[in-house]
């Protein structure tokens, strides 16, 4: 009788029995949003008339390997085949992917007899920077249209989901990979031990994983609950990270804290060697997260009154500008901007209309609340008093890029991680 290994052994905890990490029961409330569309199925005009699906947005921890995570109301295949969101329209977050693969070129020696393989690789914005390189790269993306991009660019793409059995399908082809990258896809995936599975299965003996995503703490820190959504099924401290790791044979070697998404981390890890010791950042990290209180429940349990403090706030504020009878819009049309209109209640009577450098959604309208998405040239047509920016996190390169609406006088808001106003007059004189 053949004998599975620990990893595929734990990739077949369901995730329907309970905690998608560890399979505990899930009885604790991390914070419950209310109702919400899925944050990013942008409607179309004809549209507007129609039912729109809404699910529950609770967040629960686990008990046991405190783990925050969402329950699967909706499946991947639902959300992720035809998808809205394309890197490359984030000039910041293309220079962050330029940036990461020339270090890690670097730190690995990867060169033309390397295989680079990137989970969740959506248009080719940070694979294409190998390509001058001669370096071998497989990107795999399950959204069709996005992926097209890619393949466009040159990049060989496979347009599926990730796992254990295609990472066992991609080895039988004789192919393993020095280099694993998965930018903010871990949160995305609902059976993370399957995932993770085919990940340590993948690798090289010596090969190395780099994950990015969130990091919870800042998550709880900043009141940052707009980045919860259902395309998030998980979201990670280094503690849960490094309980999954364990599991699957693998190991936290290194951790960076990085300052994309609101704060994020970027965990390397690599198959489990005897002798080898991580880097003097993981316990380090560990003993902060520790510190910070993120191996207590109770830190978990009162982030809800955190929240509604957050949206009060933001409410009253634009309360008052209403009042004032000031004339507000929006710049950006992304996921987390969804989750903060459908919870704050805010639609077209509090902003005008909002604007997206992605042209894939103009003319559409955002979930739920169904404010008109523009061109960013409606904003210089409007010529609005304020500017509510809803990709918080790239707030520095969004108030750079607009800076010329100090013109009119206009203002920028800044909703996370307290409602605030920022005055470009006062930044550029």
């Amino acid at each position: 009788m053949q004998h599975q290994s620990l990893s595929e052994e734990a990739s077949e905890l369901r995730v329907h029995a309970g905690c998608r990490s560890c399979g505990a029961k899930l009885k604790r409330s991390f914070v419950d949003l209310g109702m919400s569309p899925l944050c990013e199925s942008y409607r179309s005009e004809d549209q507007l008339d129609t039912m729109e699906p809404f699910y529950p947005l609770h967040v629960l921890v686990c008990e046991e390997c405190l783990l925050v995570q969402l329950k699967e109301y909706v499946a991947p295949e639902h959300i992720f085949r035809e998808y809205a969101y394309f890197s490359s329209y984030s000039t910041s977050w293309v220079e962050h992917a330029r940036t990461y693969c020339s270090m890690i070129r670097e730190r690995l020696a990867l060169g033309r007899n390397s295989l680079v393989v990137e989970l969740a690789s959506n248009d080719g914005y940070l694979l294409q920077h190998f390509l001058p390189f001669g370096i071998p790269v497989i990107g795999i993306e399950p959204a069709h249209n996005v992926a097209q991009v890619a393949l466009a660019k040159g990049i060989e793409t496979r347009t599926e989901f990730f796992g254990l059995d295609l990472a066992k399908r991609i080895v039988a082809e004789g192919r393993r990979a020095d280099l694993i990258i998965a930018n903010n896809v871990l949160p995305h995936v609902p059976n993370l031990n399957d995932f993770v599975a085919g990940l340590a299965h993948l690798l090289k003996p010596d090969g190395i994983a780099t994950l990015e995503f969130p990091h919870l703490a800042r998550l709880i820190e900043e009141s940052q609950f707009d980045t919860i959504y259902h395309e998030h099924f998980s979201y990670l401290s280094l503690l849960a990270v490094d309980a999954i790791s364990s599991r699957h044979g693998l190991e936290v070697i290194d951790v960076e804290e990085l300052p994309t998404h609101g704060g994020s981390l970027r965990v390397y890890w690599s198959l489990r060697q005897p002798g080898r010791r991580p880097k003097p950042s993981v316990a380090d990290l560990l003993a902060h997260e520790r510190d910070l209180g993120l191996d207590r429940l109770e830190t978990y349990t009162s982030f809800t009154d955190q929240v509604r403090r957050t949206k009060r706030q933001l409410l009253a504020l634009l309360i008052e500008l209403k009042s004032q009878g000031k004339r507000i819009c929006g710049y950006g049309a992304p996921g987390k901007g969804n989750t903060l209109l459908n919870y704050c209640g805010i639609g077209p009577d509090f902003i005008d209309f909002t604007v997206d450098r992605n042209p894939y959604k103009h003319a559409l309208y955002t979930p739920g609340m169904n404010i008109p998405i523009r061109p960013v040239t409606a904003l210089d047509e409007a010529k609005p008093d304020y500017i509510l920016i809803l990709p918080w996190n790239l707030k520095d390169e969004i108030i750079c890029q607009m800076r010329h609406v100090a013109e009119w006088g206009a203002k920028f808001i800044i909703p996370i991680p307290r409602a605030t106003v920022i005055d470009p007059m006062e930044i550029f004189s």
